[in-house]
This record gives C-alpha cells, structure tokens and sequence, in this order.
C-alpha cells in the first residue's frame, strides 16, 4: 500500500532536521508514494525547508513544551501542516483534516490532537503570531545567515533573500556543438514550451514552467543540458584553447566539465577527477549523452593521485565544496544543515585545494576558483589568504558587466528568477 503523503514528508523534514541531506532522505520516500503524489511529496518538502526557519518560528510558539528528540516525525509532520496553511492553495480545513491524519502514519495517534490543536490555533492568531517573530525568520533564515548577509551585503540582502526563498526556474544550457541558441528556442516554441535567453550566458535558457527533461527537444541526444545559468559562465572564463590539458579537480556531476568540452572539443585532454567514485558515474553519464570524451579520475583535490605529474596541466577548474549559500533555493536543507561555525571548516578544505592542485599546473597556466557561496570567508578572503602564501600567483582582472566587483574576483548573486550565487576568481602561475 502506497504511503501517505503527508506522512512521508513529515519523516523527509525530520530527516533533514535529524542531519541528513534531502538528497539523501527523499529518493526512497518517492518511491513508497503513489506515482502520482511524488510532485506533491517534492512540493511538500521542498516548501516546508524553505520556509523552515519562520515555521519552526511560530510552532514554538504554538506548543507548550518542546517536543522530545525522539518525536522529530511530529515535529516534522506539525511544520508540514504550517506550510501547507502558509504557502500552499489547500483550504484550511482540508490542510488540517490531511494533517491530524497523517499522524496515523507516523504511528503515534497521540499527535492527532496536537496536530489539530496547534494547526487550529495558528489559523486564529495568525498574525499575532507573526508579529512575535523576528528579522531573520520572516525572512525565512537561520539567525547566523541573515546576519552575515546583512554584513556583507547590505544592499542586495533582501533579493538575495527573495531568491532564496522561491522555487528555482529551470535553466537550460544549448550545446554550442550542434546549434545556436537561438535555433533551440524555436525549437521550444514548435513544442509549445515558453522560454527566455539567458542575460548572463550566451547558451543560457530559462523555461517558464519547469519541464521532465525527457519532454525537452533533444535532450537525450545531448543538444540541451540543464544547468544554472551562474554555473554556465565558468567554461566561458576559463576560456580553453585548442591543445590545451585542463583539469577539473572536483568535476561531479559534469556540467562545467562538459561545458568546456561543448566549448572546445579540439582540446589535448580533459581530466575530470572528483574525490567521491560513486560521483564520478554521473559524470560518464553526462558525457556520454552528450558524446563527448574525457578522462575520469578518483581522488582528493587536497593531495591529487600519484598519476597527475607536475606542470602538466594548462589550467585547472576548482569549483570548491562550500556552504552552498549561494544555492539555497536549490538546497532549501542548508537552511536547517548549515552552522556558521562550518564556514571556516569550508575555508581550510578550499586552501588546502588550491594548495593541492597548484603544483600540477604549468609556468603561465591560469586556474579558475569557484565556489557557489556568497559570503566572503569562502570567497575574496580564501583567495586572498591563497595570493599571500604564493610568490608565484597573481590574481588576473575579470573584465565584465555582469555580477559585482569584488576583491579577488566576480560575484554573482542570486536573483529573483535568474541567476544563482557563484564566485570566480581566475590566477595565473609565472612564469
């Protein structure tokens, strides 16, 4: 008997409060629902993490006492029932009849009336409620991060807020090798699908309802590949050169490693290495859907493999593992996962990657650092502590008119509809 919906996404909150990643809790509970209830089960979780910090807000509000470690499935369960109140088109009684039966799935009965009880008081003193809450949860934010974004960038916080908060769009990247983009949007328009070209990236299309990617013109034959447009401008500032040997150190899962091979196929090799073999499969995936060729490696950025010689390399992409503060609206469980103490943990991993991979690239090679953060620690300072170990490194200008100046390199900040937060900053070795 397929699982009820609500229930499963009441253990999909509490999985994610409990530690884990929604990646990680989700899969399996898609398949225990009735196909046809998967996308409100997405839905469902993906609204209720999004809006978890003001949600969990107003239910400690609501209850007397807080809830034992062991009842995280209510707790769970009782924010579900909040987001569907707040952010859903569900009537309110039908909200909270589905709600206070959900509880029979997470076998504890006992939480019906809590459920019914919280979920009705919440409808009558709503915007009492509210009122009570602070800056940082009705604006749907961990305290720590609402913070530092007021910090760091105190006149773009509040779209940087606003794009965190909604659904993504769905962007597009045509593949250069077999047609331009603007070939690729009629070709949407014949299927009577509505897009836009991206501002940013010449290959960049944004759809105006996000679509199964097997239902998108050529896509199983590799002429379109979904990625953020943000994420598309790595290839085009690497800027690779017929011949050349590049090196994408943490490669997983292969759009900006296919990308530079879209870009130019006439290149020596590409090396695509990641520390993680099982997510290096999805990188043979990718390129083999779009027919294209690269090496595959497993290993640790941080003390590469043996088999990677020094000076060989041309240039070197490192999009660096971050606080991916920069893509919560893709990763709404950061809002819940993340602490501010991790960021220096990030900021030491990302040193200890540039340090890594240096020596592997050639007098006059040029490296490309990346991450998809937007705060300054993973970013203009990490660069910046890495230029005042190395005598041999120079910081080279990002001449652009799209995203912000800032020491170190170009940031580009999530927008309302447009792009994600990524950082670059491009170095040259000497001579």
């Amino acid at each position: 008997m397929p699982l009820d919906t609500r229930t499963a996404a009441a253990r999909g909150v509490a999985g994610v409060m409990s530690g884990k990643s929604l990646n990680q809790v989700l899969p399996p509970l898609l398949e225990g629902v009735a196909p046809r209830d998967r996308g409100l089960l997405q839905q469902l979780c993906y609204g209720t993490l999004r809006q978890a910090p003001r949600l969990q807000a107003l239910l400690d509000q609501l209850l007397d006492k807080p809830l034992r470690a062991r009842d995280a499935d209510v707790n769970g369960l009782l924010l579900c029932g909040l987001y569907q109140l707040e952010g859903m088109r569900i009537p309110d009684h039908a909200a909270v009849d589905a709600t206070v039966k959900a509880a029979r799935g997470i076998k504890k009965p006992w939480a019906k009336g809590l459920a019914n009880a919280v979920l009705r008081r919440f409808l009558r003193e709503r915007d009492s409620l509210l009122a009570r809450l602070d800056e940082a949860a009705l604006a749907c934010h961990p305290a720590w991060l609402y913070r530092k974004l007021q910090e760091q960038w105190p006149a773009q916080q509040q779209q940087i807020i606003d794009a965190n908060n909604e659904q993504p769009p769905m962007c597009l990247r045509v593949n250069s090798l077999r047609q331009p983009r603007d070939t690729y949007l009629k070709r949407l328009a014949e299927h009577g699908m509505e897009a836009r070209p991206g501002e940013v990236s010449p290959h960049a299309i944004y759809l105006a309802n996000p679509r199964d990617v097997q239902d998108l013109p050529g896509f199983p034959s590799g002429e379109v590949s979904v990625q953020d447009e943000a994420a598309q401008m790595a290839a085009l500032i690497l800027g690779a050169a017929p011949g050349e040997r590049i090196l994408d150190a943490c490669a997983a899962p292969g759009g900006k490693a296919c990308h530079l091979l879209e870009l130019q196929p006439g290149l020596a090799e590409l090396v695509a290495m990641d520390s993680d073999p099982q997510r290096l499969s999805r990188v043979a995936d990718n390129l083999q859907r779009l027919q294209l060729q690269a090496t595959l490696l497993a290993g640790d950025a941080c003390d590469p493999p043996s088999q990677l010689t020094n000076d060989t390399f041309d240039a070197i992409l490192v999009d660096a593992p971050c606080s991916a503060s920069g893509v919560i609206r893709r990763h709404p469980d950061v809002k819940l996962l993340r602490r501010e103490g991790d960021i220096a943990g990030f900021a030491k991993q990302q040193l200890l990657i540039l340090q890594g991979v240096w020596p592997l690239l050639r007098p006059g090679g040029r490296l490309l650092y990346a991450t998809c953060s937007v705060l300054g620690e993973e970013n203009s300072q990490l660069v910046s502590r890495f230029l005042a170990q190395r005598t041999d490194a120079e910081l080279l200008p990002l001449e652009a008119t799209w995203g912000v100046a800032v020491a170190g390199g170009r940031q580009l900040l999530p927008t309302p509809g447009g792009t994600d937060g990524l950082f670059y900053a491009l170095l040259q070795k000497s001579q």
